[in-house]
């Protein structure tokens, strides 16, 4: 099966009636854990993005203290599957800031590791690669948040 492009599937849901796309997003829904993620966070929380970046960052806190720190295998293990959860939800908004703001809490919470992360090549060089990540999308901000988050990224070293 060929998979139809965005704009084609753009074009057919704009001949479709309500109650169909009312039934092709249930559909969506039920197939895939990030569907039914993405679902929620369009109908009830894109409206207020600080209640959604609070509660995406409690979600960080409680992995980062459910984190395996015995060994730095684990530790690299589950702050890599932290990353990539951080990183879904700042694609789910899709606004800038908000990325900024979740990569920032995200390196805060990996200083705050023990042990340290700057005894591991691999966590340390992963650290710094988010913050190069954080400098370029802070470039793409407004002027004055540019300058609040520029400040929040040097507080980090």
């Amino acid at each position: 099966m060929k998979t139809a492009t965005v704009s084609q599937l753009k074009k057919e849901l704009q001949h479709r009636d309500e109650a169909d796309l009312l039934e092709i997003c249930l559909k969506l829904a039920k197939f895939k854990k990030e569907n039914k993620e993405l679902l929620t966070y369009l109908l009830f929380e894109s409206d207020y993005e600080t209640g959604y970046m609070e509660s995406v960052k409690e979600l960080i806190a409680e992995q980062f203290e459910t984190i395996n720190t015995k060994n730095y295998y684990w530790m690299k293990k589950g702050i890599r599957k932290i990353l990539k959860e951080t990183k879904k939800y700042a694609r789910y908004s899709g606004n800038k800031e908000t990325e900024v703001a979740l990569l920032l809490y995200f390196c805060e919470k990996m200083t705050e590791v023990r042990p340290a992360i700057r005894n591991n090549n691999v966590l340390r060089n992963l650290y710094l690669r988010q913050k190069e990540y954080i400098a370029k999308k802070i470039e793409a901000l407004h002027e004055d948040l540019q300058l609040d988050y520029i400040h929040a990224l040097e507080k980090l070293d």
